[in-house]
């Protein structure tokens, strides 16, 4: 019961901003409008999903926006050289994994703070795809048309990314709610002394849930490939403080051991319905970006006025 003001306040904030963007723009509602929304909402939402298992352990990546700038470029090589796209995407998912598993265990096994740890491993990263690219973009070739389905097709008449969305969000969520490794990251989040107390593995557990942000960061990384339909090392920029904002303003706790799959949906429709009437209200990509600092930090007093008043 605790949590229905904020899923409520939630709800109720996606329901005055439809109203109020279907009074800005009176192409808001248009079907096509709508699922270009959609669309936003997943390819930010899985990003967005791998936060919230990272921050419910009391943790940040800053990893992200890198992990698909370097995804993407790998990806695009390996089309280009005619790798089939059978193994191409899950050697990409693999080096998702290995860069999450990196942070991971720098965080859980070394005790590196992890803003310090993945911030160094977002300036490596993105290194990394520049080095591969060689400045410039990498064009994965015609033989690879077929992968393109992924980021920019439909299917019975809506994009490919919403069903991908909707699978991740259905597993995570069994994961959370459902299991003991989901169980003991909401733990590990209020109290890791108490967590380890109990018999929890606590690193382990923490460099878990890194390696499946990076994960969903690789995945993130093939459908944008998909969607741009070239490798581009700088492509990604900021994606991991969207991840962060979409998080939060979903209801996961910054302080740890607070956050639903469900919420994180909800921000992720409140972050893309904003950046759509602010596109459609003719608003700078400039502007833009001073708003969602403002929704950040906005999101963050609030959570932390919520939390004194407990």
């Amino acid at each position: 019961m605790k949590n229905l003001p904020r899923g409520a306040g939630l709800a109720g904030a996606l329901v005055v901003l439809i109203v109020a963007a279907s009074f800005i723009s009176p192409h808001f509602l248009n079907p096509i409008n709508i699922l270009n929304v959609l669309r936003q909402v997943a390819l930010y939402g899985i990003l967005g999903v791998g936060m919230t298992f990272v921050i419910l352990t009391k943790g940040i990546d800053l990893s992200f926006g890198s992990t698909v700038a370097l995804t993407g470029v790998a990806g695009a090589l390996l089309l280009e050289q005619g790798v089939p796209i059978a193994l191409m995407v899950p050697a990409c998912l693999a080096l998702g994994v290995a860069i999450g598993a990196a942070n991971g265990f720098g965080v859980s096994y070394w005790r590196i703070p992890a803003f310090i740890a993945t911030l160094g491993t977002m300036v490596m990263v993105r290194g990394f795809a520049l080095m591969l690219a060689d400045g410039g973009t990498v064009n994965p070739g015609r033989h690879a048309d077929t992968f393109f389905f992924l980021g920019g097709g439909y299917l019975f008449g809506v994009p490919t990314p919403i069903y991908v969305f909707a699978v991740v969000c259905a597993v995570a969520a069994i994961v959370l709610g459902y299991t003991p490794f989901g169980r003991a990251i909401y733990a590990v989040g209020s109290s890791e002394e108490a967590a380890r107390l109990s018999g929890i593995n606590v690193p382990l557990v923490t460099f878990g849930v890194y390696a499946i942000g990076g994960f969903l960061a690789a995945l993130s990384g093939l459908i944008f490939l998909s969607r741009l339909s070239v490798g581009d090392p700088n492509s990604g920029l900021g994606l991991e403080l969207e991840a962060i904002t979409i998080a939060v303003i979903g209801g996961t706790s910054l302080f740890g051991g607070e956050g639903t799959v469900l919420g994180t949906i909800g921000g992720a429709m409140v972050l893309a319905i904003i950046a759509n009437v602010l596109n459609l209200a003719g608003v700078s990509p400039f502007s833009q970006q001073v708003v969602k600092g403002a929704i950040i930090i906005l999101a963050v007093l609030l959570e932390t006025g919520r939390r004194s008043n407990k």
